[in-house]
C-alpha cells in the first residue's frame, strides 16, 4: 500500500480554530496601546497585524505537518510517520487494534473531517496509539470498519439498538457534585482568564466591600450567595448533559457495540465484544438517592483518558433510570438476568460501625488538642463531632447494606461503596488470577477481601469484607482450578 496524506481541508480548520488564540491576543494588544496614546486607526492597524502573524504561523505550522506526515495501512499493521525537527515511524500491528474512536469538534465537523485515534489498549508508550488528525469523515468511517472487521462490506446488517436517549434523563444531569461548587470553580476561572489579559476585575476596595457585605448581613447573603452557585452549577451540568449525550445511541453490530453521541463534538466508539469482560452499573450517592445510575464496559483495549480530557471513556450510558440501566447492562451481557447478591457477614457491619465511632472520636479527640493549645476554639468546633457521628454512622450502616456478592453461571457479580456504589458482573473466563487479603482487624473477624484480577478494566475487582470460607469457596468456583493449590481442605 502507498503512504497517504492527512486531508489538506485540516488547513482550513486550523485556520477557524487559530481565532481562539488571536482574540486575547487583540484584547491584550488594544489594552496596552490605548495607554499609550495610540490612535484607534493605529490599534486597529496593529491588531489586524498581529492577527495576520498570528494565523500565518498557525497555517504555516500545520501545512509543515500534513507535509511531513504521511500513513498507510497493509495487511499487517497501520504505519505513521511524522515530526518535524525529530521523524518517528509508528506502527501498530492490525491484530492488536482493540478501539477505534471518531471525534469530531464542531470546527471540524463543519469542514466534513474527524480525528481518529486507533488504540492497542497496552497504554505502555507512544506506540499503543496511533491519532490520523484530520481524516476526511468518510475516509475515518472506512478505516474504522477496515480495522475492526476486515472484509465486511460497506453495508452492514445492524441488531436492534441497545438503548436510546430519552430527554426526559436531563434531570438526572444537576445530581452530581459539580452542580453545588461549579458555579464557584466557573466563577474563578473566568476571573483567572479575565486577570491573565490584564483586567483587574475585583480590585482590593471593592473585595474588602463585598466582604463587609457578606459579614453584615450573612443570614442573607449566604444563603443568596449559595443559591447563585447551585443555579449556575445547575445550568452548567444540563448543558453538559446535553453537548455530551445528544443524539446517543448504543447499539449491537456483527461482533462488537458502537456508541455514538455528542451535539457539537460527536463522538464515536466501537468495541469488540470479544473485548468485553463485563459490565459496572455505579450509582454515586446523588444518582442513587435520584434513583439513577449509569452503565460502564468493563474491557480490554479501551484507550485512557488524555490529558486534557475530563470524561470517562468506559462509559456506556449517560445516567438514566436505575431499571432500565440494568435492564442495558443485562443486554450487553448478552441477556443474563443479574442473580441475587448473597449477603455479607454481620461481622463486616460490626466493623464499619466501630470504624464510624472511632473517626469520631478521633476528631473529637483532635478539637479537644487545639483546644489545649491554643487555649480556646470556637465552640462550633465541638459540636463538629456531634454532627458528624450521625453521619458516619449512616455511611457505615449504608455501606454494609451495599456489601454483596453472588456467582451467575457466567458471571462472578460483586457489589460495594457507599459514596459511590458499584455492581461489576465480571466474566469469570476473564478471571487471570486471584488474590486474598485480610488486615489483622479482619482476621480476629473471621473476615477477607477477595480480589478477581483481570485484563480489563481496572485490572482487580474486590469483593470486601466476604467470610473466609465463603470467600475461598467462591473462588474455588468461580475459577476451577486455580486457586486449588493454595486450599487445604478438610
Amino acid at each position: 500500500m502507498t503512504w497517504r496524506a492527512l486531508s489538506t481541508r485540516g488547513l482550513a480548520a486550523s485556520a477557524v480554530q487559530s481565532l481562539w488564540l488571536v482574540a486575547p491576543a487583540v484584547v491584550t494588544l488594544t489594552r496596552l496601546l490605548s495607554g499609550r496614546d495610540w490612535t484607534w486607526p493605529q490599534i486597529t492597524a496593529a491588531c489586524a497585524g498581529a492577527a495576520a502573524v498570528i494565523c500565518a504561523g498557525v497555517l504555516a505550522y500545520d501545512l509543515a505537518r500534513l507535509r511531513t506526515t504521511r500513513w498507510r495501512l497493509t495487511a499487517e499493521r497501520l504505519e505513521l510517520r511524522s515530526g518535524l525537527a525529530e521523524r518517528r515511524h509508528r506502527s501498530i500491528p492490525r491484530d492488536r487494534v482493540r478501539s477505534v474512536d471518531i471525534i469530531a469538534s464542531p470546527v471540524r465537523r463543519a469542514f466534513g473531517l474527524a480525528v481518529v485515534k486507533v488504540g492497542t489498549g497496552q497504554h505502555g508508550g507512544d506506540g499503543d496509539e496511533l491519532t490520523l488528525d484530520p481524516l476526511l469523515r468518510q475516509e475515518a468511517e472506512a478505516l474504522r470498519r477496515t480495522l475492526l472487521e476486515p472484509g465486511a462490506e460497506a453495508a452492514e446488517e445492524r441488531d436492534a439498538a441497545i438503548a436510546r436517549l430519552d430527554w426526559a434523563w436531563i434531570r438526572f444531569a444537576p445530581l452530581t457534585v459539580w452542580s453545588f461548587v461549579g458555579g464557584a470553580v466557573a466563577v474563578g476561572a473566568l476571573y483567572k482568564l479575565v486577570g491573565a489579559l490584564g483586567f483587574d476585575l475585583l480590585a482590593w476596595q471593592t473585595m474588602a466591600g463585598a466582604w463587609h457585605w457578606l459579614t453584615d448581613r450573612p443570614w442573607v447573603a449566604v444563603p443568596l450567595v449559595v443559591a447563585a452557585n447551585v443555579v449556575f452549577g445547575v445550568v452548567g451540568a444540563v448543558a453538559v448533559f446535553a453537548e455530551a449525550w445528544s443524539g446517543y445511541r448504543l447499539e449491537r453490530e456483527p461482533g462488537r457495540l458502537r456508541l455514538r453521541r455528542g451535539l457539537l463534538t460527536t463522538r464515536s466508539l466501537t468495541l469488540e465484544e470479544r473485548r468485553l469482560r463485563g459490565v459496572e452499573v455505579s450509582e454515586p450517592l446523588l444518582l442513587r438517592l435520584g434513583g439513577a445510575a449509569r452503565v460502564k464496559a468493563v474491557a480490554t483495549g479501551l484507550r485512557k483518558a488524555g490529558d486534557k480530557e475530563t470524561e470517562d471513556v468506559a462509559a456506556l450510558t449517560p445516567p438514566m433510570p436505575r431499571e432500565p440501566a440494568w435492564e442495558v447492562a443485562a443486554r450487553i451481557m448478552g441477556g443474563a438476568a443479574t442473580p441475587v447478591l448473597l449477603p455479607h457477614p454481620k461481622a463486616a457491619r460490626g466493623r464499619r460501625l466501630r470504624g464510624a465511632v472511632l473517626d469520631t472520636l478521633l476528631l473529637a479527640a483532635l478539637v479537644g488538642g487545639l483546644d489545649l493549645l491554643f487555649d480556646r476554639v470556637p465552640w462550633q468546633a465541638w459540636a463538629l463531632p456531634v454532627v458528624v457521628l450521625p453521619v458516619a454512622l449512616a455511611f457505615a450502616w449504608d455501606g454494609y447494606r451495599g456489601l454483596g456478592h453472588a456467582l451467575s453461571r457466567t458471571h462472578l457479580v460483586t457489589r460495594s461503596g457507599s459514596a459511590v456504589r458499584s455492581t461489576v458482573a465480571l466474566d469469570r473466563a476473564g478471571i487471570v488470577g486471584w488474590t486474598v487479603r485480610g488486615s489483622w482487624f479482619q482476621r480476629r473477624l473471621g473476615l477477607i477481601t477477595l480480589t478477581a484480577t483481570t485484563a480489563a478494566g481496572t485490572g482487580h475487582y474486590d469483593v470486601v469484607d466476604v467470610g473466609r470460607e465463603a470467600g475461598l469457596e467462591l473462588a474455588a468456583h468461580a475459577v476451577p482450578g486455580l486457586i486449588d493449590p493454595f486450599l487445604r481442605r478438610h
